[in-house]
């Protein structure tokens, strides 16, 4: 197992190409030049150890030489075995909503990013609890496994959107279905579904769902994302709104957020409605429940002891450019005396 600790500074492999680049451009302005002073022919004579094969041999190790050093700058890690660790922690599983209604902007910058907000913020200020996330609108869909690996939550909670999803609508029965189903420690005795929404709802058994959870375990929080004035739909062209939706009449659609039913999922769900339109007293809010909540211990597996191989990449592109020092574009003597082509021979005919 292996692991990078900079990778920004891979930026820096764009230098090869444009040293390869102005290799060529000063090879061709030389031919360019000589061709005003001789023929090729008389230049050929005048400098029969020049080889060109040499120059470019030189320039490949120059960019090999620079390769080598700019993965040293990255600092690559090997890591030399996989340790068992034990934890203590809950199991989380966030269920986002992200139907088209929640791209209004009565919440700004909008409720689908105030909700990644939320959710990005407890995963940073979470200890060794296990995370899992779950994207829905008509359906729903895992977007992340539950794992110890909070880095990854993050990078994948930022990509959500409602292109993910191909049936639109909002269908919180078919989230809370797949989250009674999404907990894979049988052994874990603390539980926590948390359904971030705007409450819209299309189906009629979402409460009943919420009540089978409890039997298995799971306490549903649910956090509430909008306001119940409402906002329209904007309709979006790289980044610029250029409509709204509308209805089948031609009416823009005003979405609004339907606290109740949020309400009625918490309370069957034997958890609690949380408003999520103050981030921070949101995330207060869900720390201190996950803070007051009884930790199961459990196992994981990681790769330990990684240790720094940069010197390797260091070394290597060092001795490339030491061999470019030493590498002349000469000719080499034991190639000459090959005469390959009799070019001897044909001089003295």
């Amino acid at each position: 197992m292996y692991q990078i600790e900079e990778p920004t500074y891979f930026i820096y492999l764009a230098i090869i190409p444009v040293v390869f680049v102005m290799f060529l451009l000063v090879l061709w302005w030389k031919k360019r030049t000589q061709k005003h002073f001789a023929d090729k022919n008389l230049i050929e004579k005048l400098s029969p150890e020049k080889s060109s094969f040499k120059s470019f041999l030189k320039i490949t190790v120059i960019c090999l030489g620079l390769a080598f050093l700019v993965l040293s700058l990255t600092n690559p890690k090997m890591g030399t075995k996989l340790e068992t660790v034990k934890r203590e922690g809950v199991d989380i599983v966030f269920a986002l909503d992200v139907s088209k209604s929640m791209l209004a902007e009565d919440i700004a910058p909008s409720r689908l990013d105030k909700a990644k907000q939320i959710i990005t913020r407890v995963i940073e200020n979470l200890g060794s609890d296990r995370i899992g996330i779950i994207i829905y609108a008509g359906n729903s869909y895992p977007l992340l496994p539950i794992t110890t690996d909070h880095a990854a939550a993050k990078m994948f909670l930022q990509n959500a959107n409602p292109d993910m999803v191909s049936s639109q609508g909002t269908a919180i029965n078919d989230a809370i279905e797949r989250g009674i189903t999404y907990f894979d420690n049988d052994e874990q005795t603390n539980r926590f579904l948390f359904i971030v929404s705007d409450g819209e709802d299309h189906e009629e058994n979402t409460v009943s769902l919420a009540k089978d959870a409890t039997k298995q375990g799971i306490k549903i929080y649910t956090v509430g994302v909008g306001t119940e004035r409402g906002a329209p739909i904007p309709i979006r062209n790289n980044g610029s709104v250029i409509s709204y939706k509308k209805d089948n009449k031609g009416e823009v659609v005003i979405t609004k957020m339907v606290e109740s039913v949020l309400r009625d999922i918490a309370d069957e769900g034997n958890g609690k409605y949380i408003n999520g339109n103050k981030t921070q007293e949101t995330i207060n809010t869900i720390e201190d429940i996950l803070l007051k909540a009884e930790k199961s211990e459990f196992e994981t597996k990681k790769f330990a002891d990684f240790k720094d191989q940069f010197q390797w990449f260091l070394g290597i592109g060092l001795l490339f450019l030491i061999i470019d020092v030493l590498l002349l574009e000469k000719k080499t003597t034991w190639v000459q005396k090959l005469n390959l082509f009799n070019q001897t021979e044909k001089n003295e005919k």
